[in-house]
């Protein structure tokens, strides 16, 4: 699917983007994005590997308990956020993760945003509503046997993280990477077992964090068979609340 025509937004758009491994998140941002230039992606394992590159206090703290086998702890991730969106100017440069109750973030539609990567949990959830109100979280659903034949049929130039399907959207040459002409892998995790057990654990903590999102009311579901039957739905319903 070739996203051509552009929407601006008359706010800002705060969203999540929730589904099953596989089920598409990563393509879905890529065209939100091309659809509408206001939003950028903003993902916690972006930043984390950025800040331990770059050797910042963060990073360094974070580093330690990755070292140690550890998880990195959400006030971590907390902070990690804030600092990106402190400096985006998208939330009041004095806000902190210790304020009692939610910053007042900018409206400008310039502010919008798609977070990846966190919240996974319920309670990582309301940590986050305690530092920035997200405005709109929305599940993708596409049948369990329609993402078992993506998986199987999806490969891609490790380098890069490119990927490729040979279904819907090949290579220009069979086993080759279109850029680089590098051949291209399976993901060591690209097999049906390994994706059911993925995807067992998504639904023990989904299902609370959907459920934490539905009460607040800003839960929307899309369904389809493919991301060119989702795109759509979703243009549509981003443009009827941010444009």
């Amino acid at each position: 699917m070739t996203v051509t025509a552009t929407k601006e937004f008359k706010r800002a758009a705060r969203i999540i983007l929730v589904g099953a491994p596989g089920v598409g998140k990563g393509t879905q941002a890529e065209r939100l994005m091309k659809r509408f230039p206001q939003l950028s992606a903003v993902s916690s394992g972006d930043l984390l590997r950025n800040a331990v590159r770059n050797k910042t206090p963060l990073g360094l703290e974070a580093e330690s308990h990755m070292k140690a086998g550890s998880l990195v702890p959400d006030d971590m991730i907390l902070r990690l956020i804030l600092s990106e969106l402190k400096a985006n100017s998208w939330v009041p440069a004095q806000s902190s993760i210790s304020d009692p109750s939610p910053t007042l973030p900018s409206n400008s539609p310039s502010a919008s945003f798609i977070l990846d990567g966190f919240p996974r949990t319920s309670l990582q959830a309301s940590r986050l509503d305690s530092l920035i109100p997200v405005n709109l979280v929305v599940s993708l659903i596409t049948p369990v046997n329609i993402i078992l034949g993506r998986i199987a049929d999806r490969w891609v130039h490790a380098p890069s993280g490119r990927v490729y399907n040979t279904c819907f959207n090949k290579p220009n040459m069979e086993g080759k990477d279109d850029i680089t002409g590098e051949p291209l892998s399976k993901r060591e995790d690209d097999n049906e077992e390994t994706w059911k057990a993925r995807l067992k654990k998504f639904n023990e903590t989904s299902d609370p964090l959907l459920e934490h999102y539905g009460k607040k009311g800003i839960l929307w579901e899309v369904e389809g068979n493919s991301s060119d039957e989702i795109s759509p739905k979703l243009f549509g319903e981003f443009e009827r609340r941010f444009c």
